[in-house]
């Protein structure tokens, strides 16, 4: 049972901070494109590179 009173406060800590981290990447626009990461990837950029 004494474990509790050590386990408890960490754990509601840990939620505090990644919920914190969440709410700081909402602000700072990370959610913002969610589809030009997945465009970019098709993006033929090496077409002028030559064949090895």
């Amino acid at each position: 049972m004494n474990v509790l009173v050590y386990l408890l406060p960490m754990a509601l800590g840990l939620g505090l901070t990644g919920l914190a981290a969440f709410m700081w990447t909402l602000r700072s626009g990370q959610y913002d494109d969610l589809d030009g990461a997945a465009v970019r990837v098709l993006g033929d950029d090496d077409l002028g590179s030559p064949a090895p």
